[in-house]
């Protein structure tokens, strides 16, 4: 696959990359060390060069279970993580948003010792913090950058107006937001202001947790209890049923191409632009090499009309709580 840069930074990798969070967390229980390790190491030799995770994922498992899978492998990666979410180490309860200068530092440096490494490629911001301006954050990460602790920085979930804010104290790599066929909003205002400054979108959840990839049936979800999307609208009750019919449009158009749905989705948001870039997550190697064929799915004008009139439809929030993303 041909590499895309991060923005204005020096940072690039191939379109298609891999979000780590369900290894460790929030889609049932953890994936056996041993079997991640080897998925990791797996996708290292289908070409995926852009992993990501976050301190907040499983509380530090994550970012260790790479450091692991990937020591002495990591010069020709690229490895993201994300700071600012904190979470209580007994019950795992979030327990508030902080982008201050004290914990901006205090959480690099957590992350360079569970990642193994001196340097951390793109370290983004999970969630602004309304407390913090953003040129505080801003120029605290700045300051990471001149020591060499980080190489480029990210947001996550912000606003047009906070990026905007932020490129005005040092220029932002990436944008990291949910973007899929099922969720567009930032279309209206964040990626016009990527685009105007210079800034790459990561676009996670491109498969709308899996929604896309047309494996759930309407009986049984086949998720299992500790899997938090069973609290999430989009698939609640009569929002699930509805949302599962929009999904057979996305079927059917793979089925042309003799291709998965999940492909189709994973190309409609690659077909976006140059500036666009994803991180499907997955824990399975079978999912993992056929979301990398996506890359070479080229859509007809008729498949992106039908494929981009499905976000109007789409019933529930993509989260119950939408206060803490793009602002």
């Amino acid at each position: 696959m041909q590499k895309r840069p991060f923005g204005k930074s020096a940072l690039s990798a191939s379109p298609i990359g891999l979000g780590c969070m369900g290894f460790s967390e929030f889609y049932g229980q953890p994936t056996d060390e041993a079997e991640a390790i080897a998925t990791l190491n797996a996708a290292l030799d289908l070409g995926v060069d852009h992993f990501d995770t976050a301190e907040m994922y499983g509380m530090g498992a994550n970012e260790k279970l790479l450091g692991k899978a990937f020591k002495g492998k990591m010069d020709n990666l690229v490895i993201a993580t994300k700071f600012g979410i904190g979470r209580d180490r007994q019950t795992g309860a979030v327990t508030g948003l902080d982008g201050s200068r004290d914990s901006v530092r205090a959480s690099c440096e957590g992350s360079l010792r569970a990642l193994g490494v001196d340097t951390i490629d793109l370290y983004y911001q999970h969630r602004m913090d309304p407390a913090t301006p953003i040129e505080e954050t801003m120029q605290a990460l700045v300051e990471l950058m001149e020591e060499g602790k980080i190489r480029a920085i990210g947001l996550s979930e912000c606003s047009a107006q906070t990026l905007r804010r932020a490129c005005a104290v040092h220029s932002v790599a990436a944008v990291q937001s949910e973007y899929s066929l099922f969720s567009r909003d930032i279309e209206d205002e964040v990626i016009p202001a990527c685009i105007e400054l210079g800034v790459s979108l990561v676009a996670y959840s491109p498969l709308g947790r899996g929604l896309l990839t047309g494996r759930y049936g309407t009986k049984d979800k086949g998720l299992s209890e500790t899997d938090y999307r069973n609290i999430q609208p989009r698939f609640a009750g009569d929002n699930y049923a509805a949302n599962l019919a929009l999904v057979e449009v996305v079927k059917s158009i793979a089925e042309r191409h003799d291709a998965h749905p999940a492909q189709i989705a994973l190309a409609w948001v690659l077909a976006q632009g140059e500036h666009v870039m994803t991180i499907p997550g997955t824990t399975k190697l079978s999912n993992l090499r056929s979301n990398l064929q996506a890359a070479k799915i080229t859509l007809s004008d008729e498949d992106m009309a039908q494929l981009s009139s499905l976000s109007a439809q789409v019933k529930g929030d993509r989260y119950g709580d939408m206060s803490s993303v793009n602002r």
